[in-house]
């Protein structure tokens, strides 16, 4: 991979004495929800607030406009399948091109490197969105394992030296999506099933169309030729007005995940280890991966410490046995063994709101609570002990979720303390006041009681997440 400054990663791993004090505080991440002024010219943070467009993807419909934010790769070619079957602990064996795929990586020694959304356009065509190290891997993967395989990477829009991006993409979530979806396809609206896909046309338009909400409603993911952006936008706003879609912005959109229960851009599991050295020398040092943006309350020395496993993000679902794939030997050895599960955590009313309360008067003076979303790390890691004081596991991305009125975090427990029900304590902030990220105020740290829930936490999100939208059929 060309390199601005000529620096691997490697070197930078190399020059550094303690990788994690750096990580910790001298990089900005370059992700979207610590910069949403990257994007900002192309999607506000705010349509209208995001606490009505909280409220709208439980209520009525919500369409978010994930286009600009996102970065893509397109593979094709004899081994493109062969590729995929070879980096995702997945099954590929039934992958045709009315599906979709949660695609899982992990390093030789098991930890995950990240995930990311692949679609099958068609024989040897795939489209993997999102998950910047999963993009990185694979094309590593393909450059250095003699794979017939081309590649074609689409950055993010302020990252894009086109300035514009190969496809467009929307998200329309929320209980009246189903509703406004077969109104705004043209003839008989295909059922399809949960990560299944289809093709419909929408103002004359060709539309791929993914069963799947970010929120985790009943919702659709729709993508087309970006010259084709402002016709399918223009025909799903008509649609939407009478059913009380309105417009997510990018603040409301990145605290979708505390409904669904996805822990987005894990720590990729990939600054130690000999086996991987050939890839940090490959990667720039100005990469995604050398940006890496660690915050909260939970500081080792030892890198290898924010690793995880499939299991500790609920990924373990995915995992299958029955090929050859990249860390298969190290997962096997670990599937017996007890590990962190993912869960919601429910923070205290009172003790969220003695934090905010400390914002006024003399002092002490708790890190802010930022309302939707409170993380300062991505990723983010706050300390969670047990109610006898032994650690329990981190917490993740946190937030507040106006739908459930409650101040939520997604968390990696040890499985004594993942059950639902089950009370713990979190350390809210940095240790000695803060690090020196520059959007980290100085702050003490303080204590919060969270009870553990389920994931996803909304009930309705249980109860539609998997279900199927369309089949509406018209003479």
């Amino acid at each position: 991979m060309e390199t601005g400054n000529g620096k691997s990663l490697q070197d930078l791993v190399d020059e550094t004495p303690d990788l994690v004090d750096y990580f910790y505080n001298e990089t900005i991440a370059p992700h979207f929800r610590a910069r949403t002024s990257l994007t900002a010219a192309f999607i506000p943070p705010d349509f209208t607030n995001w606490r009505d467009e909280q409220r709208a993807w439980r209520e009525t419909a919500i369409l978010f406009d994930q286009s600009h934010h996102m970065p893509e790769l397109f593979l094709k070619g004899p081994d493109a399948l062969r590729l995929l079957t070879r980096v995702g602990i997945n099954s590929f064996a039934d992958f045709t091109p009315d599906r979709a795929k949660q695609l899982v990586v992990c390093t030789p020694r098991g930890h995950i490197i990240g995930d990311c959304i692949v679609y099958c356009l068609g024989e040897n065509d795939f489209e993997l969105v999102s998950g910047m190290s999963v993009l990185n891997w694979v094309e590593y993967q393909a450059v250095t394992g003699g794979f017939d395989v081309s590649i074609e990477r689409d950055a993010p829009t302020p990252y894009n030296p086109k300035g514009r991006r190969v496809r467009y993409r929307f998200q329309l979530d929320g209980p009246n999506a189903g509703k406004i979806f077969d109104e705004v396809t043209e003839g008989t609206t295909p059922e399809i099933p949960f990560f299944r896909t289809a093709r419909v046309t929408i103002s004359g338009s060709q539309v791929l169309v993914l069963r799947h909400g970010m929120a985790g409603h009943q919702g659709v993911e729709l993508s087309g030729p970006y010259d084709e952006l402002g016709t399918v936008r223009s025909a799903i706003l008509a649609a939407g007005e009478k059913h009380g879609m309105v417009q997510g912005g990018t603040r409301s959109y990145f605290s979708t995940i505390f409904e669904s229960g996805w822990i987005a851009y894990p720590l990729p599991g990939i600054f130690t280890g000999e086996e991987l050295r050939g890839f940090r020398e490959w990667l720039p040092a100005e990469s995604w991966e050398g940006n890496t943006q660690l915050g909260g309350s939970f500081c080792s020395s030892d890198i290898e410490d924010y690793y995880v496993t499939p299991w500790n993000l609920g990924y373990d679902r995915f995992l299958k046995f029955d090929h050859d794939f990249i860390g298969r030997p190290a997962l096997e050895s670990m599937a017996g063994g007890p590990h962190r599960r993912r869960v919601t955590l429910a923070w205290n009313k009172e003790d969220v709101l003695r934090v905010m309360g400390s914002q006024f008067g003399s002092g002490p003076r708790y890190k802010s609570i930022e309302f939707p979303t409170a993380f300062y790390g991505f990723p983010h890691f706050d300390e969670v002990r047990g109610k006898d004081g032994r650690m329990a596991g981190l917490s993740c991305h946190c937030g507040y979720n106006g739908n459930e009125g409650v101040a939520l975090s997604l968390a990696m427990l040890d499985e004594e303390h993942a059950v639902p029900g089950t009370e713990v304590v979190l350390t809210w902030g940095e240790p000695n006041g803060g690090s020196r990220k520059p959007h980290v105020e100085r702050h003490e740290q303080v204590q919060i009681r969270a009870t553990v829930g389920p994931v996803p936490y909304s009930k309705h999100v249980r109860e539609v997440q998997r279900a199927a939208v369309g089949g509406l059929r018209r003479p």
